[in-house]
């Protein structure tokens, strides 16, 4: 039971007036609040229980409203973690909401749960510590978060995609990366049991949750950054975006990227640098890559890759080039291993990897014409996830890692090798042998990199080629 308080010290109708209130928790935990009788909650996700009855002067309670009911609000604490050079990082994606496969498909999402809870939330950072009492845990930053509306028209769609893959009974193969801002992310471990889904009987699925991503959520801290400790959310588009507000009304993101793809496809290459003003007159090796950029930023940012969608969203874009007889030479390259969070990282779901393959990426396809030429065109692109089974692949590639880090094995000799056939290996981008990384025993290694074998890349471009041969989009 929560200490009964006739009189609360903040407006309970007022999300600004709660907003106030929550910056006297900042730089404090909740035993400098707590009463001597006050039972601690206990298991994942009773820190917010305990902050509105110790912290908030409320009782817990069943209730599928939002929190802070009269004031529209959601309360929500979310984790972050400390780098070794001291700054504040995001631990993991926001979970807001357990999907009930059978009910959710009953709710358009403006009747969603997500919806009528999660448009207006109080962000409460605080300090993870392992193995550290919920009482003992240090608040950092406070944030009144409305979910500006571009971001709710992509969470609107990203929510369709859910619920309408629910209802083709494929609930058992959700993914992150099917999605932009709002996931359906695992909860519980390997081996919790399943749930039912409504259209396919025969076949349960891992429990989920919708989650707001970590990329989404980096987005958010780095807002708070800028704006100082105690912010609120005005964000309402940027700079660097792709796409309006407008655009969204009436098209998919997804559909617009691709829509402006559609004039060059089949184009040599040449012809779209002169038609997009890029110069390549040096044959720059990152040619293609430029011109994918200035087809899909459209001039309204310097990267694709940086923009507000992009970032948000943990969308990557890669160009693949295929020779004209099916080859791919190249190898595909993503960042460095940080040594120390592989080492640190105690589930794999909440890994950088993780994050990094179960992300979605755009796919830009550059295709040889003529063998040994050099006359490519614009063949093909597509928004891809990593299929399931791959990504158990990537859990083992992970683990390999991980156990190689913890036993100081950082060098050639251990990780995977292309030839190894594995889908996955690990080799150096940086090619300076005095470019180092701090490794978790407190010494330095050469930096490797985490790569998809040009094999595996093959793989993803095949199956792309068998579904648009089956006249499928």
């Amino acid at each position: 039971m929560a200490k009964t308080n006739s009189t609360l010290p903040y407006d309970k109708t007022s999300a600004t007036s709660i907003f106030e209130y929550s910056k006297g928790l900042l730089g404090n935990t909740l035993r400098d609040f707590v009463w001597e009788d006050y039972e601690p909650k206990k298991g994942k996700g009773s820190l917010g229980q305990m902050v509105e009855n110790i912290y908030f002067l409320l009782e817990t309670n069943s209730n599928p409203a939002a929190d802070f009911s009269e004031a529209g609000m959601e309360l929500k604490c979310t984790p972050l973690k400390k780098s070794k050079q001291d700054e504040y990082l995001i631990k993991e994606r926001l979970s807001c909401n357990m999907i009930n496969y059978c009910e959710v498909i009953k709710d358009d999402f403006e009747h969603s749960h997500f919806y009528l809870k999660c448009q207006l939330m109080l962000l409460l950072f605080y300090l993870h510590q392992s193995n550290s009492d919920n009482l003992d845990l240090e608040f950092i930053f406070s944030v009144l978060w409305k979910l500006p509306e571009k971001d709710l028209l992509i969470i609107r769609h990203d929510y369709e995609v859910i619920i309408d893959k629910i209802k083709q009974g494929k609930a058992h193969e959700l993914s992150e990366g099917d999605t932009m801002y709002l996931g359906a992310c695992r909860k519980g471990q390997k081996g919790d049991s399943l749930m039912k889904q409504p259209y396919n009987p025969d076949i349960d699925a891992p429990r989920r949750a919708f989650s707001l991503k970590m990329a989404y959520m980096r987005t958010v801290l780095d807002y708070v950054r800028q704006s100082g400790k105690n912010a609120v959310s005005n964000i309402d588009g940027a700079k660097s975006e792709l796409v309006s507000a407008n655009a969204l009304r009436l098209q998919s993101f997804d559909d617009i990227l691709l829509n402006r793809f559609k004039p060059f496809l089949n184009m040599p290459y040449k012809r779209i640098a002169k038609r997009k003003d890029v110069d390549i007159s040096n044959n720059p090796k990152n040619k293609f890559s430029m011109l994918s950029n200035a087809i899909a930023t459209s001039e309204k940012c310097a990267n694709v890759n940086r923009s507000e969608e992009f970032l948000k969203a943990g969308l990557t874009m890669k160009t693949i080039r295929v020779q004209a007889n099916g080859i791919i030479k190249e190898a595909m390259s993503f960042e460095n291993i940080d040594y120390i969070e592989v080492a640190e990282c105690e589930n794999w779901i909440d890994s950088r990897l993780y994050e990094l393959y179960s992300s979605r990426f755009m796919f830009v396809v550059f295709k040889e014409q003529n063998a040994g030429k050099e006359d490519y065109v614009l063949d093909d692109v597509f928004f891809w996830t990593m299929p399931q089974e791959d990504l158990e692949w990537a859990e083992e590639y992970w683990n390999h890692i991980k156990e190689n880090i913890l036993a100081d094995h950082i060098s050639e000799k251990y990780w995977w090798k292309g030839a190894d056939k594995k889908k996955f290996h690990v080799r150096p981008k940086a090619q300076k042998a005095e470019d180092l990384a701090p490794t978790p025993n407190g010494g330095k290694a050469k930096k490797f990199c985490y790569w998809f074998n040009n094999d595996y890349v093959r793989e993803i471009i095949d199956n792309r080629n068998t579904i648009r041969n089956n006249g499928k989009k």
